[in-house]
């Protein structure tokens, strides 16, 4: 692939014993990778999100804050590539070289359901999670969401909202 480096994974998962669904995403951005956090460009839709589900400000929290809703909620968050090739923060360009352990990740939580947050993240797990005879095969309900990403211009924020909450129904029972 023509100027793009591997990257690997740069910081850890928000997971909780007690989380119940868990948000994957394909792979940190730039602005991410730096801030070593999940979604941290300022256009990223990802806060905005949870803030209108939630009613519950989030946009321009610190870190600690946005990590202490998560457990609240029962919401865990990662990525699907551990080590990639990427050119800038293009999911287009992504292309995996090895995948996190989200099988062994989840063990001993209640994870009820994996919710991918954009087309890649969906076409990822599905590659390497879905197929039955694979040993990374995860039998839970995996929900593909539309990118919270600036990029997914078409997608507007009401949209993305009604098509978030299928969220909810997993943390209320």
């Amino acid at each position: 692939m023509i100027n793009s480096k591997a990257f690997c994974h740069p910081f850890k998962p928000i997971i909780f014993q007690d989380s119940k669904v868990l948000i994957l995403g394909s792979f940190p951005s730039i602005t991410s990778r730096q801030e070593s956090f999940y979604y941290a460009h300022k256009q990223n839709r990802f806060w905005k999100i949870l803030e209108n589900l939630f009613d519950f400000p989030l946009q321009n929290k610190p870190k600690e804050d946005k990590v202490a809703f998560l457990k609240i909620h029962h919401i865990a968050l990662f990525d699907i590539a551990k080590i990639c090739h990427i050119q800038n923060s293009s999911d287009s360009t992504l292309k995996m070289l090895q995948p996190n352990p989200i099988h062994q990740l989840i063990l001993n939580t209640q994870i009820q359901a994996i919710f991918t947050n954009g087309q890649k993240a969906s076409q990822l797990y599905c590659q390497f999670f879905c197929l039955p005879h694979s040993c990374h095969f995860i039998p839970l309900p995996h929900i593909a969401l539309p990118s919270s990403s600036p990029a997914n211009a078409k997608y507007t924020l009401p949209l993305l909202l009604k098509e978030w909450s299928k969220i909810l129904p997993y943390l209320t029972n």
